[in-house]
């Protein structure tokens, strides 16, 4: 394969980063929508949404994955593929934080008074803040050390 394969590789993962930030997006707004139905929450329709988001998830994921064992088997970048690797794990970490804070969010809704509510929502978002510095940390590291594919 030539170098340009690797280019190509590169630019398809930053096609895959911006599609999961689109569709985290979508989660989100997903999510403000399902909260302003309530009290009686219009169930049904949000699963379908955490159902198709899942699924965009699963499938960027699935193809991230592909493009690290390419560039780690293909290209001998281990340095590329363990970045990709950091990442992936991040960006677990942020699904899992931000169903959890999509939990509180509704909870602190449906019980106004549970001051323990607000300050669920206050932690969830500073470790949401400080998971997305080490995903942006990780995507400098990228960058730097994808440069050598040019």
């Amino acid at each position: 394969m030539v170098p340009s394969d690797c280019k190509a590789l590169i630019k398809r993962f930053y096609h895959l980063q911006s599609e999961r930030i689109e569709t985290y997006q979508l989660f989100e707004e997903g999510h403000e929508a399902y909260l302003r139905t309530g009290p009686h929450y219009d169930f049904e329709h949000y699963k379908q949404l955490v159902n198709e988001i899942t699924q965009a998830f699963s499938g960027i994921s699935k193809e991230v994955l592909e493009i690290k064992a390419k560039l780690h088997r293909d290209f001998d970048r281990a340095d590329l593929s363990e970045h990709i690797e950091k990442l992936q794990s991040k960006e677990k970490q942020k699904l899992e934080l931000t169903a959890k804070l999509q939990l509180a969010k509704q909870q602190a809704q449906d019980q106004p008074e549970d001051d323990g509510c607000q300050e669920r929502i206050q932690e969830l978002k500073h470790e949401i803040i400080k998971n997305k510095e080490a995903l942006s940390e990780i995507m400098q590291d990228f960058k730097y050390d994808s440069e050598e594919c040019d």
